[in-house]
């Protein structure tokens, strides 16, 4: 399955978590299982962190500004090699369980698609697969 993801900044934290869980409950039901998410882009990632403050994520967006401002003496000539490197500190991947076909995530936690070199239309890979034990 693919979900499409509209960012509308450069930088944007996106939860994305109630997308994933409706694609889930729309699929053919996984009781016990996992769902992989895989970003299929360079210059974005994913990853899980509080849904409930939205000052986290600005905080991450601070200082992943921080550690890879966006600079001109970089050498890649689009001008968003900041992009490629905050892909990269953040990741492209997640792996989460699923029990009775939720997405077991902690009461604070939520799946957030992280733009970094936007605003563009994203695509994010979900496979969803069974235990075998279970």
């Amino acid at each position: 399955m693919i979900l499409n993801v509209h960012s509308t900044r450069r930088n944007e934290f996106i939860d994305i978590t109630g997308d994933i869980q409706q694609l889930i409950s729309r699929s053919e039901p996984v009781f016990h299982g996992y769902c992989l998410l895989f970003v299929l882009h360079t210059t974005a990632g994913i990853t899980i962190n509080e849904a409930a403050d939205p000052s986290v994520t600005e905080d991450i967006q601070m200082m992943l500004n921080r550690l890879a401002p966006c600079d001109p003496l970089y050498r890649h000539q689009e001008g968003n090699s900041d992009a490629h490197i905050k892909s990269t500190l953040v990741g492209v991947s997640q792996y989460i369980p699923i029990e009775d076909s939720r997405l077991l995530l902690g009461t604070w936690q939520g799946i957030f698609f992280c733009e970094f070199d936007g605003p563009r239309n994203r695509k994010v890979v979900v496979q969803l697969g069974r235990n075998s034990s279970a």
